[in-house]
């Protein structure tokens, strides 16, 4: 939402130098609030209704506090469902095969989806089936990071290390057919989705097939988040309208106040109830489907940095996944939807993945430039990728050194591709120092301090301004939260030590490789 910010701040500014005078304070929201963009708005939109009610008292002749009931606000939902009798739904895709007939029914739904993005691609690049899915932690840990190895089983897509792997998570069956028996819908029912405003209709040049019919449960499991996402605010508002019983409309009427914020916050988004429980709590509420079309979460693609490098895998793509789980505060079992059905695939099963392929924040660097790379956990995942890369690149020419720190709590539980690091620390391997590299681990809670990469950074503060001297590029990746600015800090420390000029300079130093394009950074929340 930052580039709204920017817009309201600009607009602002520009009415102010013109002579204007602000009826409020300009009102700033932002969308990673725990309750959303609500939390900012609500109090603003008090505070201008009341503004405007002092300045101008007949506005508002029965007080800014005044509602407009629901029937006159909720108006018809922005996307019509069109039901169809048709025999065969697939008359037009008889001759395709059965990758082709998967990929043009993905695209088919996702380009109606209330979720399509303009520009996006619907139909998927390719179909991967998974051939290896083992653990890369201790069972008895509490994290469970897993390494997956996928071969290509259409067509084979050309991808670079540090691209980035798009896939399209499966909801449970079982959740889905609850959904659709709880809003009394036929699931064998043929529909084709699109806005009732026609000429906001995006329609993605690679789907031809807009208006063929679908089935209403592919439609619903395929772009509509029912078993996993919480929905939004509106979507209370809406139900409200539609419940029967007395209690039940006042409490959704409460949850979509002001007032109701934050109980709407511990009830939803704290306990990340779905769609499905939502209503299931509601049980008279009878939305029409156009209604849950509009406002159900959209079933999102799950984003995964590349861990292999396509020169030492041509025909498979790895990814290291941290499968994610956690506990709500009123103690109910939370589980990611994506990492935790890649987890739970069997590799004998001949399971089609839909997958896409994108550029990530790191690009792959030429053979000849020197690395200092840092990933922490799972940040180490595209950098195995850059290791396989130069590993295969040194058979046949010479390759400049490569300094990788890794971080995780404890050597024995979570110590990511242990062996894979120390094979090539080896025997003039990539990481080895007959190489010029080096491969340096950071164990925090092994110790009563902990250490973390920037310690170990520190430690070989002179290889690592050797190397920035020769020219090196800087690869971070990994967890958002403290870790890039405590490594930039690290980095700042070093020159500054190392050269022996200021603080200020190292910092400007920084900046200078940042806007060379030699100081990358791909971190996640």
């Amino acid at each position: 939402m930052w580039w709204l910010q920017f817009v309201a701040k600009k607009l602002d500014k520009r009415l102010s130098d013109l002579g204007a005078t602000a009826v409020v304070e300009k009102g700033l929201g932002d969308d990673q609030h725990p309750s959303g963009y609500e939390a900012a708005l609500d109090p603003w939109l008090s505070s201008l209704w009341s503004r405007l009610n002092e300045i101008k008292p007949h506005f508002f002749p029965k007080g800014p506090d005044f509602l407009v009931s629901n029937e006159e606000l909720i108006g018809l939902p922005k996307f019509q469902v069109t039901y169809h009798n048709v025999d065969d739904i697939d008359s037009r895709l008889s001759t395709a095969t059965d990758f082709k007939y998967l990929q043009m029914q993905i695209g088919r739904a996702r380009s109606m989806s209330s979720g399509k993005v303009p520009h996006e691609k619907c139909k998927p690049d390719a179909f991967l089936k998974m051939v290896k899915n083992f653990p890369l932690t201790r069972a008895s840990h509490e994290k469970d990071v897993r390494h997956f190895e996928f071969e290509f089983v259409s067509q084979v897509i050309k991808y670079e290390i540090g691209d980035v792997l798009e896939v399209l998570p499966s909801q449970s069956p079982a959740a889905v057919d609850s959904f659709i028996q709880r809003c009394n819908l036929d699931p064998e029912s043929l529909i084709t989705v699109h806005p009732r405003e026609m000429e906001n209709r995006h329609i993605d040049n690679n789907v031809n097939t807009l208006d063929v019919p679908i089935k209403l449960r592919t439609f619903v499991e395929l772009t509509m988040d029912v078993t996993s996402a919480s929905p939004r605010r509106y979507f209370f508002e809406v139900m409200s309208f539609f419940a029967t019983a007395e209690h039940e409309k006042e409490r959704l009427q409460y949850f979509a106040s002001p007032e109701g914020r934050d109980d709407l916050y511990q009830y939803n988004q704290k306990e990340r109830r779905t769609v499905l429980e939502v209503l299931e709590d509601f049980p008279s509420v009878q939305m029409p489907f156009e209604w849950f079309v509009q406002l159900a979460p959209p079933l999102k693609n799950r984003a995964f940095s590349i861990s292999s490098s396509p020169l030492a895998h041509p025909t498979q793509v790895h990814l290291t996944v941290d499968v994610v789980s956690w506990t709500t505060p009123f103690k109910r079992k939370r589980q990611g939807l994506c990492s935790t059905w890649l987890a739970s695939l069997d590799p004998e099963q001949s399971i089609y993945i839909p997958v896409w392929f994108h550029k990530g924040l790191l690009p792959p660097p030429p053979p000849s430039l020197p690395l200092i790379v840092i990933g922490p956990g799972t940040g180490c995942a595209p950098f195995r990728g850059f290791v396989e890369e130069r590993a295969v690149q040194s058979q046949s020419g010479t390759i400049a050194p490569t300094l990788l720190f890794f971080g995780c709590r404890n050597e024995n539980n979570d110590f990511l591709y242990r062996d894979f690091w120390f094979s090539h620390s080896e025997n003039d391997g990539v990481l080895s120092e007959a190489k010029g590299g080096g491969f340096y681990a950071a164990f925090s809670r092994d110790q009563p301090q902990k250490v973390y990469v920037q310690h170990k950074m520190q430690e070989q503060s002179e290889r690592i301004w050797n190397l920035l001297c020769e020219g090196a590029a800087i690869y971070v990746a990994g967890s958002s939260t403290k870790m890039p600015s405590d490594v930039m800090v690290a980095f700042e420390e070093i020159i500054s030590k190392e050269s022996g000029a200021p603080r200020e300079s190292a910092v400007r130093w920084l900046r200078s490789l940042e806007k060379a394009g030699k100081y990358h950074v791909e971190a996640w929340s």
